[in-house]
């Protein structure tokens, strides 16, 4: 890795990094926020989920119903809004790191100093990781943060499946960037990388709601890395976050030594 590099690229990108971490800090706290004024209404909420059909309780991550904190967040935010936040973050960082430079130019300059393709496919590879795990810290901060402002002793917290809740989600985005960057490394054109990583992670983001859905394709979650993700399972004290924290880190440490080997051999035009 090259440390100058690094630093540079970590400094333009971190606008971007701490818009995200921002927003996701935001719609935790909103969630803390707005749960008291929930679970006054628990039980009735809880049996509207019992009389929706089941795919439907599965697609939205709400099998834990409202009964805790940690259950609320997981269908509410862990769900939906944060794995759209950051495969967005994802998908448009390894694009600007990689494909966007060799698309406009810039990679030439990069790679007239005295360094080699793998070092800045390597570095560019830590700025994507390293801006992911700040965003998961500052949300999982915030949260600590929003249960002591909105919660206190008033409802139930389990602090514990929590931090497992934002590994996981760690874990998964860590795949997705590295599915996002090997994609970025191996093509010339931003457009084209930008077009072809979001349609496999979106892509795979429908079909495990999909599968989800209806048991008669439940066969699809298997082309999904978004099937090992289970936040209201976790949020439940059931899962195995351990489990898929495991897969899908080599998942993303896959994909991201295989995009640096890619851009390392592969010819460039510059």
């Amino acid at each position: 890795m090259n440390a100058p590099l690094f630093k540079q690229m970590l400094k333009t990108n971190m606008k971007g990094i701490s818009n995200y971490a921002f927003g996701s800090a935001f719609y935790i706290l909103l969630m803390f926020w707005l749960y008291p004024g929930m679970a006054a209404n628990t039980d009735a909420l809880n049996d509207l989920l019992k009389s929706m059909p089941e795919g439907v309780v599965n697609a939205f991550n709400i099998q834990g119903g409202f009964g805790s904190m940690e259950a609320f967040i997981s269908g509410e935010y862990y769900g939906l809004i944060l794995p759209i936040l950051l495969s967005i973050f994802s998908l448009m960082v390894s694009t600007a790191l990689l494909a966007r430079l060799v698309d406009q130019g810039s990679m030439a300059y990069l790679l007239s100093t005295p360094t080699t393709r793998r070092h800045v496919a390597t570095t560019q590879a830590a700025v994507l990781a390293v801006g992911l795990l700040l965003i998961m810290l500052v949300t999982t901060a915030s949260g600590f943060l929003g249960n002591a402002w909105f919660i206190g002793d008033k409802f139930e917290f389990d602090g514990t499946r929590f931090i497992r809740l934002n590994l996981v989600a760690w874990m998964l985005f860590t795949a997705v960037g590295g599915i996002s960057f090997l994609v970025s490394a191996v093509m010339n054109d931003e457009k084209k990388a930008l077009g072809t990583s979001g349609t496999i992670v979106f892509g795979m983001f429908g079909l495990d709601m999909v599968a989800k859905v209806s048991d008669s394709v439940q066969w699809l979650k298997f082309v999904s890395i978004f099937s090992l993700y289970r936040p209201g399972e976790i949020a439940a004290g059931g899962g195995s976050p351990a489990a898929a924290s495991i897969v899908l880190m080599l998942i993303g440490a896959a994909c991201f030594i295989a995009g640096v080997i890619a851009f390392s051999r592969r010819d460039l035009p510059l």
